[in-house]
């Protein structure tokens, strides 16, 4: 919950900001979008503002295809040899250990800042939840006590405004005493309900105007408009650039029905329909009504503020029917416009999702899934293969695979490279003396040098890199290579401890191969330093059998319990070269050692090693 507030905090901001960005574009356009262009701008940002809410993210197409190709392909015979494949691994040569040493880190409480947030957000939701309970409850108070529409004359120019706008439904209208303008209300059976002091005091030109600007509220849905309005009024209650942009929504629906009205009539009845305006607010203005207030979300009528009334027979004073020029520019604008903030939405996810988890993209005939769910039994996690050669991707478990989760001391490998480029260690001179401190494992409890430190996962080692190479370098470093969330922290001992730093397998290939390729322009010698550190098994030569072997594991461990295993690394053989991730996460025993032990089963059960 806390860190939904804060999430949501954030995101509150960000909303904030594409408001005003709004609101600043419909006036740049003004004069190219019509008054119902300008109005339905307003649903982008009723769709931003249900990003935040959903549980992000949907399944790519890319996904999808994935795993529609593993249900088309799986049999029980494949089962089979999964579990024979783990009960017999054949491993054929040796790997070298990697020590699988990781220190607990306790779990941090709940930001007090983002409970409190959390807490306000959740306390005013009841209370707004309640008004719109009450003002329901009026409008059914009016339903009840209204009664079918007597007046023959009224009815029959109901009818008639009713064929004039083509409408095939048949909508029934009412006559009560407790309204002060006309009401179109029900989301799914509506009804128009009339005044009766308009009724007594009938003005056929009034009573058809007034009548056709109901209608208008039907026939483009405006009372599920006020439905999601009202909906997204609760859900930001504490937000005041939300309730501003929904109430000029409210005012534009207002002014493009007009709008809709003004293009049924003649330019000679534009005037009329103007002083209709007129003469209805100073009428409502002088007579007192026993209830004015109806809820925004259920019914639509044309009685608003004055500044609005204003508004719109200033509008309708200025209306000329739009040329196809003009058109065709607020076609222009409004598409430019919806691309823009529908190209906002995503950024505006990523805070909603904490950046939790990659957006990989790539093609379908590269990816395939494989089902090693019986190597993963009582754990979530995910394994990534990638053949250099074929430039293809096998997967278990697509959304694992992209989801992030700390690198542990797998991120030891970069942390490494970092030292090396900034010249902290050199390749032939990467030796550290301990400074006598008592550590857990007698590993750590000497000097080492970065093979000593990488085989044993010496957290001090790497600490005292970090420290000589400064946050920010590292912080440069990591957005160099692209290196998951890209988030370091200013605790330089934990930032990728089951802290602030995430990656997921998919990216850990990635930059496997990336670092195998030195696509990132690193010095050649140290590209090789950092292999020859975690070289678990290699071949003199590269013979039909030759094999060199990289791996390294990371243990998340938490108030004392593992938690999350890692083990990546690849193949280098004769003929080609594997890249691969193993990632898995369990209440208990998630260690980089299983993880390690599950991939050298699957390489085995994929013939590659």
């Amino acid at each position: 919950m806390a860190e939904f507030g804060i999430r949501f905090f954030l995101c509150n901001i960000f909303i904030c900001i594409i408001i005003g960005f709004l609101i600043l574009v419909k006036r740049a356009f003004k004069n190219c979008l019509t008054s119902r262009m300008q109005f339905n701008l307003w649903f982008l940002l009723l769709g931003i503002l249900a990003v935040p809410f959903v549980p992000f993210r949907l399944a790519s197409f890319t996904q999808v295809l994935a795993l529609l190709d593993a249900w088309k392909n799986a049999a029980p015979s494949s089962r089979e040899a999964i579990a024979e494949g783990i009960l017999n691994p054949n491993t054929s040569g040796a790997v070298h250990q990697m020590n699988d040493f990781a220190l607990s880190v306790s779990r941090k409480t709940p930001s007090i800042i983002g409970l409190i947030l959390c807490g306000i957000w959740l306390v005013g939701i009841p209370a707004m939840i309640l008004l719109v309970i009450k003002s329901v409850s009026r409008i059914n108070a009016i339903k009840k006590s209204a009664l079918p529409l007597q007046n023959e004359t009224v009815r029959i120019l109901y009818h008639n405004c009713l064929r004039e706008m083509n409408i095939k439904r048949k909508i029934p209208i009412y006559s009560t005493a407790f309204l002060k303008s006309p009401v179109i209300a029900g989301l799914f059976n509506p009804r128009i309900y009339l005044p009766i002091h308009l009724i007594s005091d009938f003005n056929a030109a009034d009573m058809r105007y007034m009548l056709l600007h109901e209608l208008q509220h039907y026939k483009h849905k405006d009372a599920l408009a006020g439905f999601f309005m009202s909906f997204f009024g609760i859900l930001y209650w504490c937000n005041p650039c939300v309730r501003y942009a929904l109430k000029e929504m409210r005012n534009e629906r207002e002014v493009a029905c007009d709008t809709s009205v003004l293009n049924l009539l003649d330019e000679s009845d534009y005037e009329d329909y103007g002083n209709t305006l007129i003469n209805f607010a100073e009428k409502v203005s002088l007579t007192p009504f026993p209830l004015a207030f109806v809820s925004e979300g259920n019914a639509v009528g044309i009685s608003k503020s004055m500044k609005q009334m204003q508004q719109r027979i200033v509008n309708i004073s200025s209306y000329k029917k739009p040329s196809v020029l003009r058109k065709l520019k607020g076609l222009t604008a409004f598409v430019t416009i919806s691309i823009i903030l529908s190209g906002l939405a995503p950024m505006l996810s990523t805070y909603a999702a904490g950046q939790s988890r990659y957006q990989w993209n790539i093609p379908s005939d590269k990816v395939s899934t494989i089902d090693l769910s019986a190597w993963f039994s009582g754990y979530e996690g995910s394994f990534v293969l990638y053949d250099l050669n074929g430039d293809t991707w096998k997967v278990y478990d697509m959304e694992q695979a992209t989801l992030r989760t700390a690198p542990n001391s797998t991120y030891k490998i970069y942390d490494a490279l970092f030292g090396l480029e900034e010249g902290v260690i050199a390749p032939d001179n990467s030796f550290m003396a301990w400074d006598k401190t008592d550590y857990p494992f007698e590993e750590w409890n000497g000097n080492q040098d970065l093979s000593s430190a990488m085989q044993s996962s010496v957290n001090w080692y790497f600490e005292e890199i970090d420290k000589r190479i400064g946050s920010s370098a590292i912080q440069d470093y990591i957005r160099k290579i692209g290196y998951g969330n890209e988030i370091v922290n200013t605790n330089l001992s934990s930032y990728w401890m089951q802290g602030t730093l995430k990656i997921s397998p998919v990216e850990q290939v990635e930059l496997l191969t990336a670092l195998h390729n030195n696509q990132f322009d690193f010095a050649p010698e140290n590209i090789n330093a950092v292999k020859n550190s975690i070289c678990l098994s290699s071949s003199e030569n590269f013979s039909s059998e030759g094999k060199n072997f990289y791996g390294k594991t990371g243990t998340g461990r938490v108030n004392g319990q593992d938690v999350n295993g890692w083990f990546v690394g690849f193949l280098e053989t004769a003929g080609n070269t594997y890249f691969f991730a193993a990632n898995i996460q369990a209440a208990e025993n998630a260690t980089g050692s299983k993880a390690s032990e599950i991939s050298l089963s699957v390489l085995s059960y994929m013939g590659i090693w």
